[in-house]
This record gives C-alpha cells, structure tokens and sequence, in this order.
C-alpha cells in the first residue's frame, strides 16, 4: 500500500511539473502586442514580436513640443511575415501610412513644416513612399477614406525625406511625435524595419 501511494504521489508531482512547464513555455512562445488602451484607442509602442490580434487597431499618438499639442490617428496594421515596402505597400502612390482610413494629425497651435505656416487645426497626413525617399504630405481633407477622395489641390505642404533602417522589427505601424529642442520636434512614423521622419518647430 505504501508503495501504491509513494508511486501515486510521484506520477502527481511529475504531471504538476510538466503542467508547469508547458504553461511557461505557452507564455514565452503567445505573441505579444506592447500597447496601452486610452479612449478606446491603441498607443502602440516599441514591438518587435508578432501578435495574434487580428486586423489594423484604431491607434493614436499623442506629444507636445513648445506649446503645441499634436494627436495623430490612425489604423495600425501588422507585417505578420508580408513584403510591406513595394508589396503591401506599394512604391510611387499616394498612402494613407496606416489602413482603412486617412491618418489624421492635429496641431492645437500653429506650426511651421518644410518653410509653410501650418495653423492650428486638424488635417490628413499621406505618403508617398520609394526606396530611397519618401514624401510627406499634408492635406486639408482629414476625414478621408484612404485615398478614395484624395485631391493634391488640397495639400498645404510636401516635404522630402529619406527612410532610415532599423536593426530591429516594429511589427505594427507605429508614430510617435518626439521632440528635438524646446520648440523643434518630429512626427517618426516606424513599420517593419524602416523609419521616416517629419520635423517641425511650434510657433509657441
């Protein structure tokens, strides 16, 4: 009966630990998303593994630089193993730099961008992406669906960039408004293993 017991309470011990095992090895193999919810809206952050949510999340990055306070909207899409630069996104066209609608940018004071005086407001941010530079569009027309009703008449300024590579993978689009000196900043826009940066100097 002993043995019985001391066999039964090994077989215990040994599935437990197995259990255990599996359970930390789920943990360290889900995909993960480093992200935070505010208003409903996703502020991605630096990620660099996949994650399983599925579709492009309603994003929003938000910064101050000066006086101004800058909010970007957007709908952040993930590589999840695609070509995304002159495949999902292809080169030479007019993008809305996120999915399902246009990105929005919204300044609560006025800003100078590529020379142009751009007053506080809120306006539509598009790309046109190459392989060795980029440009960067404002446009009067926020509340667009991507590109469907796009007019060049209606962009305020067009300012040339060149992309940056990053040694590492952010897995989903992502923006952040970061700043350069009191009243000098930049809109970074980060996706797969590329950066490309808008400056820009508050008024205020």
């Amino acid at each position: 009966m002993k043995n019985f017991i001391g066999s039964l309470i090994v077989v215990t011990l040994l599935f437990n630990c197995s259990k255990t095992k599996n359970n930390e090895n789920a943990k360290e193999s889900a995909p993960t998303i480093a992200a935070s919810k505010e208003d409903d809206l996703t502020v991605i952050t630096e990620q660099t593994d996949t994650d399983t949510l599925k579709g492009s999340l309603n994003a929003k990055a938000v910064g101050t630089v000066g006086k101004a306070n800058i909010t970007i909207n957007y709908h952040s899409p993930a590589v999840r193993g695609r070509v995304i630069w002159g495949g999902l996104v292809p080169f030479d066209n007019v993008w809305v730099t996120g999915a399902h609608r246009a990105t929005s940018v919204e300044f609560s004071e006025d800003v100078v961008i590529g020379g142009e005086k751009i007053a506080a407001g809120k306006y539509a941010l598009f790309t046109i992406p190459a392989k060795d530079e980029w440009t960067i569009i404002i446009n009067k027309n926020w509340d667009q669906h991507l590109t469907d009703n796009y007019s060049q008449k209606e962009d305020i300024v067009r300012v040339k960039v060149k992309p940056e590579t990053e040694k590492t993978n952010q897995e989903r689009l992502r923006y952040a408004i970061e700043t350069e000196s009191n009243n000098a900043g930049e809109i970074a826009i980060y996706w797969e293993k590329l950066e490309v940066s808008l400056p820009f100097k508050a008024m205020k």
